[in-house]
């Protein structure tokens, strides 16, 4: 990786090697928008608007050899996910773009305005758990010194990031202000709407769970959470977006 070019393309190659984004703070807007398109393909913005520069021809090699390349998303500054292999399968001058495929399905996926429906949901849904959900993970963990914020769990791979607002929410993006870092029972539970989280970070369990008898797990994992106050990021802006804390609540208040 280039820490000062978005293209890599080592010396003696004559295709690119990798890709990157570099960080953005919460609520700032990039430099490049990579987006998807109306296909459910993600786009890579080019270096600049030239694209005969030597990075984007570079990428373009890559594209015409269908070479694989890795891409680095920072999670923080200085910190960065790889996701590989990833492929460049479109290039559109036009709009100052390339089209990336995140597997063999989206390799061979049709690019355009008029797709089928079923494809573009397929080509959204790799996008969204090959990058998005990936980098989601690291950012929420990382936010959260890789502790759940309800029981202070510490070992990594037994913690999530918990979505407040679901996928398929509107508000419900893999971003920083809609992340909670949970253990995975505390996730389930969260999911479930045995345990919620008011607005103001205070953990409440559900009237008939708090109620129930079941041994040490309910006891101990759910019942003894009544009352928690979560264990917040340092950095303000990473932390649970009151409104949708308050959204997400509305649900658990409901479910009892």
């Amino acid at each position: 990786m280039d820490p000062q070019r978005g293209i890599r393309k080592p010396a003696g190659l004559d295709a690119a090697l990798s890709i990157r984004t570099s960080y953005t703070p919460v609520g700032q807007s990039p430099p490049y928008e990579d987006a998807e398109g109306p296909d459910g393909l993600l786009r890579y913005k080019y270096r600049g608007t030239d694209p005969e520069h030597p990075e984007n021809v570079a990428l373009r090699r890559a594209y015409e050899g269908r070479l694989p390349l890795i891409w680095f998303v920072a999670s923080q500054p200085g910190a960065y996910v790889p996701i590989y292999p990833i492929w460049i399968i479109g290039d559109e001058p036009r709009d100052l773009q390339f089209v990336v495929a995140f597997d063999a399905g989206q390799r061979f996926a049709p690019i355009g305005l008029i797709v089928d429906e079923d494809q573009r949901r397929y080509a959204e849904r790799v996008t969204h758990q090959r990058l998005h959900q990936r980098v989601f993970r690291v950012r929420v963990l990382d936010a959260y010194r890789t502790t759940c914020a309800m029981c202070r769990l510490k070992y990594r791979p037994l913690l999530d990031a918990a979505h407040i607002l679901p996928d398929g929410h509107p508000r419900g993006s893999p971003a920083l202000p809609n992340g909670l870092a949970l253990c995975k029972i505390h996730h389930a539970a969260y999911d479930a709407n045995y345990l919620g989280v008011r607005p103001d970070y205070v953990v409440e369990v559900r009237a008939d769970v708090s109620q129930a008898a079941d041994g040490p797990m309910l006891l101990h994992g759910l019942q003894e959470m009544a009352g928690v106050r979560l264990t917040l990021p340092r950095s303000v802006s990473a932390r649970p977006d009151s409104s949708r804390l308050e959204e997400r609540y509305a649900t658990f208040r409901l479910a009892g």
